[in-house]
């Protein structure tokens, strides 16, 4: 049978139907609505280490801190939080704490969500501030014990100090010793390098002296050779100075400067018999020797008139030339200076043509080809060597090239001067 507006009946259905149930209790209800809207269980909440202290709940970026309640103080249900706390209400089934009333001392009220503990299961210890949950976005911790923060260093001791600083010294000193070692290995090196360097050296010098030795060796060679090539230009530089102009009377001739100094002082001259012959005959003995210009007195000592040779005497001083002690020898080139014509410092060449013997009563004679001519007479002819191998004493008549002279060797055996 069903009531209009109140739902099937029945045993349990209504109130007074005998049954013992009656219509459903409202404290009831509210526990079974709170069942079915209890969230799933929660993740281990995380208890913070005893004394320390944990933000309640945690900051917000851009919101204030929210403080937690004073010790023993709760906010009526309904009840606005001031800012900084927490609004807290007891939950629905209250009634299973004993009615509605305040949780027993050392029991606290569930969290929202959370199961009960089960009855005959001491409550532990009252949650620390903070909410049941992480802040949205921040990672769930791991439960497990807290680590503790570690021990401050402990200072090192002065004997640790002394220590230390030994092996440092010891490093240091090993430091030290390896790159002493190796500056002494490289300077060893050098050493070395330099040794074999100064012997290098001292074989170049070796090798350059020796070098030098031949060079002036064959310089010295090569200075004979060139003595021994003719040179008629050197051989009248060096013989000119020794020649003058002879004037004896109404005569002209050469004559030269030879030999050593006079005993008494002056210098000892060669020239021809017939040059001063008119002199001499006369019962004169003075002479004049000129050159550039300038007059010297001389006089007659000697004369040898078979050979053509006459010696004079000056006290002025002059070089004496020197004589060949060799005899001449057909093709040798000679130089021959006199005063031809007057015509003082005048030089010719040629060769010595001929050497001929003596034969008919007269002397051994030089025949050559330098052209001469009157006033050559008694002047020096002279070899490469500058050295004098005969006076030029005449000329062949009605032909060309035809010279001839006393070989020196003849007027110095007899006079004695050269």
């Amino acid at each position: 049978m069903t009531t209009a507006g109140y739902g099937p009946t029945g045993a349990g259905q209504g109130p007074g139907d005998g049954s013992g149930g009656g219509w459903p209790d409202p404290a009831r209800a509210a526990e079974v609505r709170d069942a079915e809207a209890r969230p799933g269980p929660l993740p281990p909440r995380i208890v913070p280490p005893r004394g320390a202290a944990a933000p309640y709940p945690p900051a917000i970026p851009g919101q204030a801190p929210v403080q937690p309640p004073a010790p023993g103080q709760a906010l009526a249900p309904g009840q606005a939080a001031t800012p900084g706390q927490a609004a807290w209400s007891p939950p629905p089934n209250a009634g299973q704490w004993g009615g509605g009333a305040a949780p027993a001392a050392g029991q606290y009220p569930p969290v929202h969500g959370q199961q009960p503990a089960p009855s005959g299961v001491p409550a532990g210890p009252p949650p620390g501030p903070g909410p049941a949950y992480p802040p949205q976005g921040a990672p769930v911790p791991h439960p497990g014990p807290a680590w503790p923060a570690p021990a401050p260093a402990a200072a090192p001791t002065p004997r640790a100090r002394g220590r230390a600083l030994t092996l440092v010294a010891l490093g240091l000193a090993v430091v030290l010793a390896v790159v002493a070692g190796v500056q002494a290995y490289q300077l060893n090196r050098l050493s070395g390098r330099l040794a074999d360097t100064d012997g290098r050296l001292a074989a170049a010098q070796q090798g350059d002296g020796t070098r030098l030795d031949d060079l002036d060796q064959r310089t010295q060679v090569l200075e004979k050779q060139a003595g021994a090539q003719f040179n008629p230009e050197a051989v009248a530089s060096a013989v000119l100075p020794s020649v003058f102009r002879v004037r004896a009377g109404q005569f002209t001739g050469t004559a030269f400067a030879v030999g050593k100094p006079a005993s008494g002082g002056g210098t000892n001259l060669f020239t021809n018999f017939h040059v001063v012959e008119s002199v001499w005959q006369g019962g004169g003995r003075e002479v004049f020797l000129e050159r550039t210009d300038q007059r010297y007195p001389a006089t007659i000592v000697r004369v040898d008139e078979a050979n053509d040779i006459a010696q004079l005497r000056t006290t002025s001083k002059f070089t004496g030339l020197v004589t060949a002690s060799t005899a001449v020898k057909s093709g040798q080139q000679i130089v021959v200076v006199g005063a031809p014509l007057g015509l003082q410092d005048s030089v010719t060449t040629g060769v010595v043509s001929a050497f001929r013997e003596a034969g008919q009563g007269s002397g051994p004679v030089i025949q050559f080809d330098a052209p001469i001519n009157p006033g050559n007479s008694g002047g020096p002819v002279i070899n490469g060597q500058k050295q004098v191998v005969g006076i030029a004493t005449a000329k062949a008549r009605d032909a060309e090239g035809i010279g001839l002279a006393v070989p020196i060797k003849v007027a110095c055996d007899g006079f004695q001067i050269c």
